[in-house]
């Protein structure tokens, strides 16, 4: 926090990941770098910084948000989810992460919070879980590495979908 402006900081309480965070930023600071530099939670990437490539997508009240579109102070009052929320209670993989892990749905691993939590995003929305929707709601996920293929196979096992049967439709 040396590098703030400290006569100008604003506080902000919100929940992360379950738990209540208090951090404090300047007007200006963006999200990405709020949980990354302020608050510890480096788990969310920091990809284009404008919005395109969904890196730095997180939960924001349940909804998908570019964090790296989004002031810190905006999330005063709210919960906020990060990658590091999938993850059990002990540290194990959650069941998102336990099937990109099982079905190689990642090789650098820079996309793959972003995926995460868009398909953590689409599980809550209460869309119906198929390829097609998995594609859809990827859509705004850029990943480089992989293709989609892997990343489709696993958010369909991870919901408990046969992706044999979903490519036929």
């Amino acid at each position: 926090m040396d590098r703030l402006n400290k006569d100008n900081l604003h506080k902000i309480e919100f929940i992360l990941n379950g738990k209540e965070e208090v951090g404090y930023a300047e007007p200006r600071m963006l999200l990405t770098d709020f949980l990354r530099h302020e608050i510890g939670a480096t788990g969310t990437h920091v990809g284009c910084e404008h919005g395109v490539c969904g890196a730095c997508t997180l939960l924001v009240d349940s909804q998908p948000v570019r964090s790296c579109l989004m002031l810190a102070v905006q999330i005063r009052g709210k919960t906020v989810q990060t990658i590091e929320g999938l993850a059990n209670p002990d540290g194990s993989f959650g069941r998102l992460q336990e099937a990109f892990h099982q079905n190689f749905a990642l090789q650098c691993g820079y996309c793959t919070p972003g995926m995460l939590m868009t398909l953590k995003a689409l599980e809550e929305s209460g869309v119906e879980i198929t390829e097609e929707s998995v594609r859809n709601a990827l859509s705004g996920n850029i990943c480089r590495c992989t293709g989609y293929t892997e990343i489709v196979r696993a958010a369909l096992a991870a919901f408990g979908k046969d992706s044999k049967a979903a490519a036929k439709v």
